[in-house]
């Protein structure tokens, strides 16, 4: 095990690119499943969460080659089960219940894990499936589900969930004729998802509305030309609200202003000066950010991916800020951590209230989530002295090359040993060549 050591004061200056999107590419590889033959991907990060979504598309019967071209055979499906040891570490192996219920008639998956912020049930996932003509039992952790031919038929969501969204489609495309999602996702990966099954024959309406109406089709085909997954949105606003922070200058490039809108508009208001153009986004930050009013919502809303790491801008602000979570319960779990670098924060149910500081103060901290340990890092680049990141295992299933990316902007950042605690140790890491992307 490893942790991330950062000695923060120093203001991040540069240009970093974006990796491809974690959220788009994991049901888009998944989504192969549905078309036999021989898939090419490209844009994908090589991240834990990729890696563990290819191997279960090995355990399935699909072979799969990961470089700058992603390549996947799905011309045979030998296996219809997600097992809990692959399905434990990320969420969105359940997802395979659509694509292989729609093609292999049986799906066998166990119920999801991934990060520990909520219960986030597949209650929504196995409604609409049902509604499609799947039939489910629950079996010692696993849900096993059967289907003959799906039909088409109208599903009507409790709320827009994103991966009830993405598997319910993703079994429509096949099933026979008309099924129109009410209330679906809007969320630019769920749009990008959509595009990638139209390249393979797919008939889809409405994406990026909370209608999506899906025309049944007999078979799918792998595309022409390899797929590009569109750019990750996290990571861009990650990197700007780390120049945020530090009164950095951070220009990010192959990206796209359209996919952050709210982040943008939100960083405007603490004082950064935000310029893009159709691919960059350039963040001039703030001597000092201004207090502001944060609420997360569904897509085109604020992202809660976000959340965490605007409220370390909150910690930082000339003022008191509020933000309100909507989307997950126990997602202020880094809150707790930021109050031992120096923040002041109280949370009552979900909403956060920070009265900003001059400064943090360099911690030992632990990250309990994905977004919650990129915003402890965050906060780190902030502080004042050393601070130490455990549990970083979360940052490698959403971050490509995250410590070389921030070296490039000039953060005194590096990778150590988790048991290591020589002052001369921590900061030798600071200077050491950077680790792998993905730790073996």
């Amino acid at each position: 095990m490893e942790k991330i050591v950062v000695e923060g004061g120093h203001p991040l200056h540069g240009t970093v690119r974006a990796s491809g999107a974690k959220n788009a590419a994991l049901p888009i590889l998944i989504a192969t499943l549905l078309a036999p033959g021989e898939h090419r991907l490209t844009n994908v990060p090589e991240l834990a969460d990729t890696l563990s979504t290819l191997s279960l598309m090995g355990r399935v019967g699909c072979p799969s080659l990961m470089g700058p071209v992603v390549r996947l055979d799905t011309t045979r499906i030998a296996f219809h089960e997600a097992p809990y040891d692959v399905v434990r570490k990320m969420r969105a192996s359940v997802l395979v219940l659509g694509p292989l219920l729609a093609r292999h008639g049986e799906a066998k998956v166990s119920l999801p894990g991934g990060c520990a912020i909520g219960v986030r049930p597949i209650d929504q996932h196995l409604k609409g499936l049902e509604a499609l003509g799947a039939r489910f039992t629950l079996e010692n952790g696993y849900v096993h589900g059967t289907a003959g031919k799906l039909r088409g038929a109208e599903i009507q969501l409790d709320m827009p969930t994103v991966t009830g969204t993405e598997n319910i489609l993703m079994a429509a495309v096949l099933a026979d004729g008309t099924s129109v999602i009410h209330n679906a996702a809007r969320e630019p990966e769920v749009v990008d998802l959509g595009r990638f099954l139209q390249s393979l024959g797919a008939r889809i309406e409405g994406l990026g509305t909370s209608t999506l109406t899906i025309e049944g089709v007999a078979r799918l085909a792998p595309g022409e030309r390899p797929y590009a997954i569109l750019p990750d949105r996290i990571e861009t606003g990650t990197w700007l609200t780390a120049a945020a922070v530090t009164g950095g200058d951070v220009t990010v490039t192959d990206t796209d202003p359209e996919l952050l809108r709210a982040v943008l508009a939100k960083l405007v208001e603490t004082g950064c000066e935000i310029t893009t153009t159709p691919t960059t986004i350039r963040c001039k930050g703030p001597d000092r950010p201004k207090a502001f009013r944060l609420r997360t919502d569904p897509h085109p809303g604020f992202p809660t991916d976000m959340q965490a790491q605007l409220m370390v801008v909150a910690t930082l602000a000339d003022g008191t800020s509020t933000i309100t979570e909507t989307i997950f319960e126990n997602r202020f779990m880094h809150a707790a951590e930021l109050l031992r670098m120096g923040a002041r924060i109280e949370a009552s149910g979900n909403t956060a209230t920070i009265v900003g500081q001059p400064r943090l103060q360099g911690s030992p901290v632990m990250a309990s989530d994905l977004r919650a340990s990129a915003a402890l890092v965050v906060a780190g680049l902030a502080a004042q002295g050393l601070t130490e990141v455990l549990r970083i295992y979360h940052l490698d299933r959403g971050y490509e090359q995250l410590v070389t990316k921030l070296r490039g902007l000039g953060a005194r950042i590096g990778r150590v040993a988790d048991d290591a605690h020589d002052p001369a140790v921590l900061r030798g890491a600071l200077d050491a060549s950077p680790d792998p992307t993905v730790p073996a």
